[in-house]
């Protein structure tokens, strides 16, 4: 199960190895797969526990150290919420309560869990990261640092480290996700996993799992 990913990447991935790989987003899936369910992953979870494995992907917004300095509410967030631009005491709540929803996921009754955020104060508010990459290590001439925390599961071991070819790009080709323009999906593709990376989870961690 791939909990909070309405892209598919992931889950294509587990499937092109003939695996029965299941997304649950309150999103519905981008890629129009039948493999989805849209709604509660917690409550899918309370509905359907018995999963081999289960990656998760909860929503950075409030819980990157990126938005660490932020106070209050974006233009944004005050449009789409009817918000004050003071309103300090809203942004405070939605990180707690992001750090409950990170926190319920990690604690679910499952034996192999992965969950993947950027820099993120879940370090300190839900369990030490188990591991940092970047998806130069897995193919892809980008830096993005990205934190796992894995639950009886090995750390990912780089398939094709492409560092020295992306050094010699300039610095919003290395950084592309962080240079892209606004837009209404801005947010979720910056998040999309690198397909490097979700290839690497889904051989990696299935072939883990079945040689116990």
């Amino acid at each position: 199960m791939i909990g909070c990913e309405e892209s598919g990447t992931v889950r294509r991935a587990f499937r092109d190895l003939h695996h029965d790989a299941w997304s649950c987003d309150l999103l519905p899936a981008r890629d129009g797969s039948a493999h989805h369910w849209q709604e509660d992953i917690l409550k899918l979870l309370e509905r359907d526990p018995l999963w081999d494995l289960v990656l998760f992907h909860p929503q950075c917004k409030f819980l990157g150290l990126c938005q660490a300095w932020r106070r209050h509410p974006s233009a944004s967030d005050c449009d789409l919420y009817g918000l004050e631009s003071s309103n300090t005491t809203w942004r405070l709540e939605q990180r707690e309560k992001a750090v409950e929803f990170a926190t319920r996921l990690w604690n679910a009754p499952i034996k192999h869990i992965a969950l993947e955020n950027p820099k993120s104060i879940l370090s300190t508010r839900m369990a030490k990261k188990s591991q940092t990459i970047h998806p130069w290590q897995f193919g892809h001439p980008e830096q993005k640092e990205t934190w796992l925390w894995l639950k009886n599961l090995p750390p990912l071991r780089p398939t094709d480290n492409v560092y020295d070819k992306m050094m010699k790009l300039p610095k919003k080709d290395r950084e592309r996700v962080f240079y892209a323009s606004p837009g209404e999906n801005r947010s979720r593709d910056r998040s999309r996993t690198y397909e490097g990376i979700a290839k690497a989870m889904a051989t990696q961690w299935s072939e883990y799992i079945l040689s116990l």
